[in-house]
């Protein structure tokens, strides 16, 4: 399922890394996008808050294996850098 907010549009200025790598962190951020809004009814990730991403990270992988916890972390630290970035135009 494709959802209609573009992630590897809006994770593009901050995605380096091999293909691979920007691969994984553009599909844990659509699974990461579609589970906080069907929870928290978040149009998009500029409308997240910290309360929502820990949900996510705490409550939503409770029963996930601690790398998978981890790489989730680490996709999550992407998006808050680059909800960080000022948007000029």
């Amino acid at each position: 399922m494709k959802s209609e907010f573009d992630m590897a549009l809006f994770l593009s200025p901050v995605l380096n890394g091999a293909h691979a790598t920007r691969r994984r962190h553009i599909r844990q951020a659509e699974r990461m996008y579609e589970v906080i809004r069907e929870r928290w009814g978040c149009a998009t990730p500029w409308s997240w808050r910290e309360k929502h991403v820990r949900w996510f990270l705490e409550d939503y992988l409770r029963c996930s294996a601690p790398a998978t916890v981890y790489y989730f972390e680490l996709t999550a630290g992407l998006i808050c850098r680059r909800k960080a970035q000022i948007v000029v135009g």
